[in-house]
This record gives structure tokens, sequence and C-alpha cells, in this order.
């Protein structure tokens, strides 16, 4: 895997149900290297600390490959790097064989997997389309968030090279795990113990899945 951009974004205040909100998702590509601090990306806007940043959810990687599936969806729009809220644009990233807890190496830094992103009203305001936020779901790319095992710039041209593999469920059955109908409480059970998984995904999978929990047992 490959970097191909780095984005930061300044605060930007944005219309939404008659009020005014504040929001740094409208990141764009920046020259040079940033730094991956603990909780954060260095010169990077984070306005919505209780869904955005912190140790569990410092960094936002998505993958370049993807741009062309919305590119299809959306011909007239124009799509930067970063138009999905991303720090990290990433060239080879695959949901489904990136697993929670697998760390990886990139520039200076040490990172590991932690969720997958849950997507909210404002990538529908990003994409001037409120549908957005249903097809991010149905499509099954929901991007990686990472903890920061070891702090340090990285840039574009920096690979993504894999230290530690986990076998444990993979970012991309996380996410269906967090929107399907259907239910397995073997799935759940396992999501729920991983180690590595970001405490807010687990009380996310809790709350959707405890009653069904609580019938099975």
């Amino acid at each position: 895997m490959r970097i191909v951009s780095t984005n930061t974004g300044e605060p930007k205040t944005i219309e939404w149900n008659g009020k005014k909100v504040l929001t740094g998702t409208y990141k764009y590509s920046v020259p040079g290297p940033v730094f991956l601090g603990k909780e954060n990306v260095d010169n990077d806007s984070v306005m919505d600390r209780k869904h955005h940043g912190g140790i569990d959810k410092a960094c936002y990687l998505y993958s370049a490959d993807h741009y062309t599936y919305w590119g299809k969806l959306y011909p007239t729009l124009e799509m930067p790097w970063g138009m999905f809220g991303e720090n990290l644009t990433v060239e080879g990233l695959f949901e489904n064989n990136i697993h929670i807890g697998d760390i990886f190496q990139a520039g200076e830094a040490t990172v590991q997997v932690t969720q997958p992103r849950q997507p909210c009203y404002k990538l529908g305001i990003r994409f001037e389309n409120s549908m957005v936020v249903k097809q991010f779901v149905e499509s099954g790319f929901p991007g990686v968030y990472v903890r920061i095992l070891k702090t340090g710039n990285i840039m574009a041209g920096d690979h993504l090279v894999c230290l530690e593999k986990q076998k444990t469920v993979s970012v991309q059955e996380i996410f269906k795990l967090l929107y399907t109908p259907e239910f397995s409480k073997e799935a759940i059970e396992e999501a729920i113990n991983n180690p590595w998984l970001a405490e807010s995904c687990r009380r996310d999978l809790l709350k959707r899945w405890r009653n069904s929990l609580d019938n099975e047992s």
C-alpha cells in the first residue's frame, strides 16, 4: 500500500437544517510531511471530538482505489483527494484484507487498525447529496481508523508496511455488523471481545445487538 496524498482541513461553517455547524470534514491535499500525533494529525481540524480524533481514531485512511467507484456515481462532482475526510489517501487499501489490530509502519510512524468509519450527515453535505450516507454504507468501503503506536512524520510516497498481521475480524466485517439486519451471535461476540477494537465501536455494536445477545443467551 502506498500513500498518494496527505490531507488536512481548516474549520468551516456550514448550514444544516437551518443551523450553522462548524466542521473539519473539508480536507485537501497538502505538500510535504504531516505529523501523526497520539490523538490527531498536526494542523488538522477535528471539531467533533465525540466521533473523530482521540486515541482510537487519531488518523483516518481511505482508499484511492475506491474513488473510481464514487466517480461513476457522481460523474459531475469534483473529487479531490480528501473528499471523504481522510487524512491519508492510500493506494491498495482494501478493507476486506485489513483486520482489527493489524500494525503498519508508515514513514516514521507506527499505526494500528482500530475500526471502520461510521458515516454521518456531514458526508452528505460534502457531496451535496444526503443519499451518499446510505450509499456509503451499501458500498462496503468504510475506510480505516488507526491509533498511533509511534508518532512521527509521514508523507505522500511512503508505503504502509505490515509489521504484524492479526487473525481477527476484518474492517469490512465489522462495518457489516454495524449495519446489517442479520444477526450472528458468534460474529458479534468475536468482534466485541477483540482487544484492539476501538471502544466507541465496541459500544455501538453492543448498543445495536445487546437485546439479541441477551435473548440468545
